[in-house]
């Protein structure tokens, strides 16, 4: 039998929850440029403020396009076999990215407007 205590403690967990959740949808910040990896190497570098669409040919005839369009990057053909990176959203968020596993390709949204603190070491 689920008493007042119980429910209080739901709705304790519940606000906690949705405040965590806002707050992580608040303190994102906008990316500035793409890095792409490919095979775990750093390969190109393009800044989201400006249109292009590129694509990545690996030598064993493998590919990945995607498009920089409007500040957003986007996957849109991709030679693996689950398309799994071409039906993700668009990003351009700092530290989104868009994965292709079968292809090792790894568009990542890096720069924008920085913190004050990086990192705390003692």
């Amino acid at each position: 039998m689920i008493k007042k205590n119980d429910f209080l403690l739901i709705g304790a967990i519940v606000i906690l929850c949705l405040a965590a959740f806002a707050f992580m949808l608040l303190s994102r910040k906008e990316g500035s440029k793409v890095i792409v990896y490919v095979d775990g190497n750093e390969y190109a570098s393009f800044p989201l403020n400006e249109d292009v669409e590129y694509t990545v040919r690996k030598e064993d005839g493998a590919y990945n396009t995607f498009i920089i369009k409007d500040g957003k990057i986007d996957m849109i053909a991709a030679s693996c076999p689950d398309k799994i990176c071409v039906n993700e959203r668009s990003k351009h968020y700092r530290n989104e990215t868009i994965t292709c596993l079968p292809n090792n390709v790894v568009l990542e949204i890096s720069g924008g407007e920085e913190g004050d603190v990086d990192i705390i070491a003692k």
